[in-house]
Formats: C-alpha cells, structure tokens, sequence
C-alpha cells in the first residue's frame, strides 16, 4: 500500500500568531492520526516558479490515512485557528509503490 504525504509550500506569513497558533493544534493532531513530519522549516532551493519559503513534509503510512488525518475534527480546529494568517500551496499525494 501506498504511502501518504502533506506537502505544504508557504508563499507568505501575513500574521506570525496565527502560525503559531495552528501549528500549537497540528502537531498533535497530527500525530494522533499517525503523521511523521519528514521536513519542514530547513534550507529550501526553489526552482521555476516555486517560492524558498517555509516548506513542510509529512508521512503517513497510507494515503486514505493522510486524508482522514486532514479531516479529523483537531486538524480542523488547527486550520480554524490558522485562517487566513498565511498563503499557502497545500496537497496531499500519494508514494510511488
């Protein structure tokens, strides 16, 4: 079974306590749904039309669980929080097998 992964590419930070805020609730929730963040807040390279901003990469163990885990009633409170506090290029994708 295929792996599931959030990729989070972050083109601007409008309002610094709402980041803080969001990710204060996501972290936890999502771990609780199984989550591993690969990457996220290092060094980025960005190349075409990509912005070096703050890039984040989570595992999940299937693809069906990273999108239950990004439906889960604490990760919506976590984007609640976050609003509109950020401009952000948000997927889910799945692995190569």
């Amino acid at each position: 079974m295929a792996k599931g992964y959030w990729v989070s590419a972050y083109r601007s930070v409008s309002d610094p306590e709402r980041l803080a805020a969001y990710n204060k609730l996501a972290g936890p929730a999502v771990e609780a749904e199984g989550g591993r963040m690969l990457a996220g807040g290092g060094r980025v390279d960005a190349h075409d039309a990509g912005v070096a901003g703050l890039t984040v990469l989570i595992e999940f163990d299937t693809f069906e669980q990273a999108i239950s885990a990004h439906e889960s009633a604490a990760y919506q409170e976590a984007l609640a929080a976050l609003s509109d506090g950020v401009e952000r290029d948000f997927r889910i994708i799945e692995g190569a097998d």
